[in-house]
């Protein structure tokens, strides 16, 4: 019985990831001719070619898309067999692969890197900004924090901490509106409506007393990333809903009011998710746990009196 190719399934991954035969090699540190070899041998034996090749472009084959999502699953565990049997070191090394939210990301998980690579000198961080949901798998992602109420998926989840959702305004826009006694007086006025949920506009709000309100809002500005309405926040032009991280300074400030104190939007929780794959290299379980660490200390959990 033949044992597969695992080099040259190796191999064809990072040439997959890297589009270019020379990049790949460059990155594992082969010769182009042995990266190139490796592959035409495993399209040899299956019969198949795994790459379209012209003189300018290199692109996977249907058969080569098909059957990265398993020739990645079987590099991962390698490096995870790997990764075990040299942890008698305890020393993490090597890259990790992160996805992030884009205004999260740079605002507040990156504060929490310098003291993690200094903890471990020896990682590597590839990190990808993006508010587009990322496939972990398909794209090598070893993690990715994502803030939502997630749908149930193949993926492992570890909930990191829960966010309140905030109805929040200026002191000058409360001035000018009046007195905001109930949701349905939201509903007669402008405001900012984030798009980038499966119901964009519609905001289910909970009295402390259990009744259920949906707020229909009319929207001011309409955009799939909140960090753009702020500016327009503080202008008082509109009220919005964020995410407790994005205006808990500004609340404790008092430059934004709290809208209906008493009516509650269901909260939302920030994730870091992962792949299936049950085994994982030490460098990925250290991120991970000093992620979770880092997220219990997180400032933005208080309360606000302060409404209008």
């Amino acid at each position: 019985m033949r044992l597969p190719d695992f080099e040259a399934w190796a191999i064809f991954v990072k040439v997959a990831e890297h589009g270019s035969f020379a990049r790949a090699a460059e990155a594992i540190q082969l010769s182009t001719p042995t990266v190139s070899k490796a592959v035409s041998r495993l399209e040899a034996h299956l019969g198949i070619a795994l790459f379209n090749r012209t003189s300018r472009q290199l692109s996977l084959t249907e058969t080569g898309r098909d059957t990265l999502l398993h020739a990645r699953r079987m590099l991962a565990d390698a490096e995870a067999a790997e990764s075990e049997a040299r942890d008698s070191t305890r020393i993490p090394s090597g890259v990790v692969r992160i996805a992030a939210p884009m205004t999260f990301g740079t605002e507040h998980l990156s504060p929490m890197l310098p003291a993690l690579l200094s903890r471990h000198p020896d990682l590597e961080l590839d990190i990808h900004f993006s508010d587009a949901l990322t496939d972990l798998v398909a794209d090598g992602f070893d993690m990715a924090i994502r803030i939502a109420s997630l749908a149930d998926s193949t993926l492992k989840v570890r909930k990191l901490c829960s966010v309140r959702l905030m109805l929040v305004a200026t002191p000058v826009w409360c001035e000018r509106v009046g007195s905001i006694i109930h949701p349905e007086d939201l509903s007669k006025l402008k405001g900012f409506v984030y798009t980038n949920t499966n119901t964009p506009g519609s905001l289910k709000l909970i009295h402390q007393n259990g009744d259920v309100f949906m707020l229909s809002q009319q929207a001011l500005i309409r955009a799939n990333n909140a960090e753009a309405f702020l500016p327009s926040l503080e202008a008082g032009l509109g009220y919005g809903i964020f995410p407790e991280f994005m205006i808990w300074e500004g609340v404790r400030d008092g430059r934004f009011i709290p809208l209906l104190p008493e009516w509650n939007v269901p909260a939302i929780g920030i994730y870091l998710v992962t792949p299936p794959s049950t085994r994982r290299p030490l460098r990925v379980t250290v991120v991970m746990d000093y992620l979770t660490e880092a997220f219990t200390r997180m400032p933005w959990a208080q309360e606000n009196e302060n409404s209008c």
